[in-house]
């Protein structure tokens, strides 16, 4: 269930589209200023994924503590001075209690006093719970329980995505009718360079999303897609499917193999592509502060 702490200064630098047409929905701590807009032919943002947290702040994994992780990583995104702030699900430690989203709120409270945070769902997070911490605004619906974000720059529209199908099991899924209102939306949306946000791995694992191959075959014939952002699987790696980048984005939690970072990315996206930072603080820091340029088809 994509969300956001809905930040809007008075130049409505990041907006809503209302092109989703009863689809979107936001989850909002009020409305505040947001200083210091990127130019309009760039967009920054900071790009978090798998947080984890939960209610115990001692919580430790693999030797990781994802609240110290997270708790650490906060001043680093409020000093690359980012647009936004986006976590690609996994925002709970496994079955999305209240007091893990308590949790979150308060170490994201620096962030959200300045920025907007916007997050999608991922197997280990809650409905029910995450809305109660993050309030629906009025107006905003959900269909079939699926809930898709778009969020419309000058120059890039990013599509927030809902593959949350059970609480604390692997697979992810769309649905019927997130595909075909996805399938429409990009019919009749402009030709605007166009990133798309998902939670789960874009292979055909079964812990995987099942109906990934449905999505390709919807988003293969549009141009404007340009790529695709996913987490899970707390790896860090690009791939490429007929011109479309695939990145999967390192968790900030913590990782399942010694070979993989724990951080974040930050991503500088433009007109003609995305320059795309690690930020690793643990696990492999071969590649901490590497940058990639990521040109769009």
């Amino acid at each position: 269930m994509p969300q956001i702490y809905y930040k809007q200064n008075r130049r409505s630098f990041l907006k809503s589209s209302a092109q989703a047409a009863g689809l979107l929905t936001a989850y909002g701590l009020g409305v505040t200023s947001v200083p210091g807009a990127s130019a309009a032919d760039e967009t920054h943002l900071a790009l978090l994924s798998d947080t984890h947290i939960a209610e115990d702040a001692q919580n430790v994994y693999r030797g990781f503590y994802p609240y110290k992780n997270l708790q650490g990583v906060v001043p680093q995104v409020l000093a690359s001075k980012p647009d936004a702030v986006l976590i690609n699900g996994d925002v709970a430690r496994l079955t999305g209690e209240k007091g893990d989203y308590a949790q979150v709120k308060g170490l994201l409270a620096p962030l959200a006093e300045q920025k907007p945070i916007y997050m999608t769902l991922g197997n280990h997070d809650d409905r029910d719970n995450i809305q109660a911490a993050f309030p629906a605004p009025k107006g905003m619906q959900e269909v079939k329980n699926k809930h898709v974000m778009v969020v419309e720059q000058p120059t890039t529209r990013f599509i927030l995505l809902d593959s949350l199908m059970y609480v604390n099991k692997t697979p992810g899924l769309l649905g019927q009718t997130q595909r075909g209102w996805l399938e429409e939306y990009l019919q009749t949306s402009d030709a605007k360079a166009t990133v798309l946000f998902v939670h789960h791995t874009l292979s055909d694992q079964d812990s995987s999303l099942l109906d990934v191959e449905r999505l390709f075959q919807i988003i293969r014939p549009h141009q404007k897609v340009k790529a695709i952002f996913y987490g899970h699987s707390h790896e860090y790696k690009y791939d490429k499917m007929e011109g479309i980048h695939l990145v999967n984005q390192p968790a900030v939690g913590y990782n399942f193999a010694d070979s993989e970072p724990v951080g974040w990315l930050t991503g500088k996206f433009g007109k003609k592509g995305v320059d795309l930072t690690l930020h690793a603080f643990a696990g492999n820091l071969t590649e901490n502060n590497k940058s990639r340029s990521l040109e769009w088809r």
